[in-house]
C-alpha cells in the first residue's frame, strides 16, 4: 500500500493485546491508518523507521485537561492554594480571554501532550468568555494533529446564588443547552478511528445546578455522547456536597443519571468504599490526575481500590494552572509513586502505569478501537528512544520508561500520520506559536 509504514526492530513493542505480550526486536506495520501486522521479522514494504534503542507503546491517552489553562501557569496568589482558593484567584484572569487566547492556549497544550508521547487528549472547557466556542479549540486540534474529545462544559450557579465562580463567568442554562446540541452536531465523530468526540461537561456540583445536571445527563443519552465533570475531587467539595445536597458525591451522581460507562468523573480523589463500588457495578470511569492532586494539596485518590473493584481508571494531566505541566509520561511516574506512599511499594508496578495510561484511557473515553497495539486497531503509537542518559544503565526498558525516562517522545504516530518526528513537532511551527502564547499571557499579566 502506498502509505504503508513498518516500524522495525524496536528494542521491546510494547503490545497492551489481550495477553500483555511484549515483543522484543518487534516490528510493527501500520497502513491506511490502521495497525496490520505486530511481530517480529516482518518483510520490509513502503517506507521504513528504525527502532532500534527504543521501546514502541500505544500513544497515550489523556482524559482530562483544561487546555485553556495553558496561558495561565504559575500565576502569583494561587500558586499555593487550595481548590476553592485557587479558583476565586483565576477566575477574574480567565473572563478576560477569547477566541485567541483559546485557540493559542490549546495549541500549546496539545503541542505539549504530543511531545509527551499522547496520541489522544480529552479538554474540558466550562467558560466562553468574549465570544470564546468550543470551536477554538477543535479547530487548534485539527492543526496540532492529535486525536480529540472535548467536551462542552458550562457554569450556571455565580456567586449571587451560591455557587463559586462569579456571575459574569455564568450562562443560562437554556444557551448552555442549546450550545451543547450544536457542537454535536455539528463535531461529533461515533464512527471507529473517529478524530473528534465531543462530550458534554457541566463543571462541577459547586457551579451548576442538579436541574442542569440531570438536562445534560438526558441530552447525552439523546445524542449518544459521553459524560464528564469533576467529583469528590478533595474535602472542600465533600462538604460543599454534604451541605448543599444532603449527601456524598457518588449518591449526587447516581441521583441524577450521572453512573454509567457513558460517564467518566475527574479526581475522584475522596471516593469511599461504597462509591467506589458503585463505579464498579455501573462501569463509570475515573480520570486520575496525581500531579495536580498533589499540587492543590487535594489528596491521594484510591486508584488501587479502583483497579481492584474493576473501575475503568485512566490519566489526567488537569489544567496547566494546576499541575503546571502536561507531560502524560511523568503523569504516569507519579501515579506510580503516590500509590506506593498510600499503599507501599508494591502497590503498583510500572507496567500497571504504563497500562493506566494507554489502555486505561481509551477504556475510560469509549474508545475500543485504539489503546493497544494489535492489528485492526487505529495507528496512534509512541517510540521512545531508551539509549539516552535518562535510562542508561537500566535493565528493563519498559519499566524505565516509567520509573527513568525519557519524558520527551522521539516519535509520535496518530491515525499512522507523523505528528513529531526525532523529538521534534512537525505539524506546525512551535518557535512561532510560543511566541504568540508569550505575548498573549504577557498581556493577560500586564
Amino acid at each position: 500500500m502506498r502509505d504503508e509504514i513498518l516500524i522495525r526492530r524496536a528494542t521491546v513493542v510494547v503490545t497492551m493485546d489481550a495477553a500483555r505480550r511484549e515483543i522484543a526486536c518487534g516490528d510493527v506495520r501500520i497502513a491506511g491508518g490502521v495497525i496490520t501486522e505486530v511481530g517480529r521479522g516482518l518483510e520490509p514494504r513502503g517506507r521504513v523507521v528504525e527502532a532500534a534503542g527504543c521501546v514502541v507503546t500505544p500513544g497515550l491517552v489523556n482524559t482530562h485537561h483544561h487546555l485553556f489553562q495553558t496561558l495561565t501557569r504559575a500565576v502569583p496568589g494561587g500558586q499555593d492554594a487550595l481548590l476553592f482558593g485557587w479558583l476565586k484567584t483565576l477566575y477574574p484572569i480567565w473572563a478576560r480571554f477569547g477566541p485567541e487566547e483559546m485557540f493559542v492556549s490549546a495549541q500549546a497544550g496539545l503541542a505539549e501532550l504530543a511531545l509527551s508521547g499522547c496520541s489522544m487528549t480529552s479538554d474540558h472547557l466550562y467558560l466562553f468568555p468574549n465570544g470564546a466556542r468550543l470551536d477554538d479549540t477543535i479547530a487548534a486540534a485539527a492543526e496540532v494533529g492529535l486525536r480529540f474529545h472535548p467536551t462542552r462544559g458550562a457554569m450556571s450557579i455565580g456567586e449571587s446564588a451560591g455557587g463559586l465562580p462569579p456571575d459574569a463567568l455564568v450562562e443560562a442554562e437554556d444557551a448552555i443547552l442549546a450550545d451543547c446540541i450544536r457542537v454535536v452536531d455539528a463535531f461529533h465523530d461515533p464512527a471507529p478511528g473517529a478524530m473528534v468526540r465531543v462530550g458534554i461537561a457541566p463543571c462541577s456540583p459547586f457551579s451548576v445546578s442538579r436541574d442542569l445536571m440531570r438536562e445534560a445527563a438526558l441530552l447525552s443519552r439523546d445524542k449518544g455522547v459521553m459524560l464528564h465533570t469533576h467529583l469528590a475531587e478533595n474535602d472542600e467539595d465533600i462538604a460543599y456536597s454534604r451541605a448543599m445536597f444532603g449527601c456524598r458525591p457518588g449518591q449526587y451522581a447516581e441521583d441524577l443519571g450521572w453512573t454509567g460507562p457513558d460517564v467518566w468523573h475527574a479526581h475522584c480523589v475522596r471516593l469511599d468504599a461504597a462509591e467506589i463500588g458503585l463505579f464498579a457495578r455501573t462501569g463509570t470511569g475515573v480520570a486520575h490526575c496525581p500531579c495536580s492532586n498533589c499540587r492543590l494539596g487535594s489528596g491521594i485518590a484510591p486508584v488501587r481500590a479502583m483497579r481492584d473493584a474493576g473501575v475503568p481508571v485512566g490519566l489526567g494531566v488537569d489544567g496547566s494552572a494546576s499541575n503546571d505541566t502536561g507531560n502524560l509520561i511523568l503523569e504516569a511516574r507519579q501515579a506510580l509513586l503516590l500509590q506506593r506512599v498510600a499503599r507501599g511499594a508494591d502497590a503498583m508496578s510500572a507496567r500497571e502505569a504504563l497500562e493506566i495510561a494507554t489502555l486505561g484511557g481509551a477504556r475510560a473515553l469509549g474508545r475500543d478501537d485504539l489503546g493497544a497495539l494489535a492489528p485492526g486497531l487505529r495507528a496512534d503509537l509512541a517510540i521512545w528512544d531508551v539509549s539516552g542518559i535518562e535510562a542508561a544503565g537500566a535493565w528493563d526498558p519498559v519499566a524505565a520508561l516509567i520509573l527513568c525516562g525519557p519524558p520527551r517522545v522521539r516519535d509520535l504516530f496518530v491515525e499512522g500520520r507523523a505528528i513529531v518526528r526525532g523529538g521534534q513537532l512537525v505539524t506546525l511551527d512551535l518557535p512561532r506559536l510560543l511566541d504568540r502564547q508569550r505575548t498573549l499571557a504577557r498581556r493577560l499579566a500586564g
